[in-house]
């Protein structure tokens, strides 16, 4: 369990962009005392992992329980909606862009015709 722990932590901070420099300046430790945290090679008290979860804004619960795969995968379904939302929007705006360039060379077309008119092909 104490692995998952650890795991679970650097997904949150992962998630929550925090960086362990970051944390290391909340839980007024150095960052590679953080880093040791995340890899499990030092035993985390009970104190740090309060402060941890404070930090995270979470309980100590749902830091234990915390399954990443189950984020990423709602993450990864709202990152899909958001990119066809933005393609939705590129494509209105190329729609416009041609919509202007297509009335700009229909206008450079006419002037082009109106010059041939009077002063002939050269």
């Amino acid at each position: 369990m104490p692995g998952k722990i650890n795991e679970n932590i650097r997904n949150i901070r992962e998630l929550k962009d925090y960086t362990q420099e970051y944390m290391a300046l909340r839980l007024n430790i150095t960052q590679a005392g953080y880093s040791k945290i995340e890899k499990g090679t030092i035993t985390l008290s009970c104190d740090k992992l309060e402060e941890i979860v404070s930090i995270f804004e979470m309980d100590l619960i749902n830091l234990i329980e915390f399954e990443s795969s189950l984020y990423l995968k709602s993450n990864s379904m709202n990152s899909k909606a958001s990119e066809q939302s933005d393609l939705s929007n590129i494509k209105m705006l190329y729609s416009d862009k041609i919509a202007l360039l297509e009335k700009l060379l229909d206008k450079t077309d006419r002037e082009l015709k109106k010059y041939r008119e009077k002063y002939g092909c050269l």
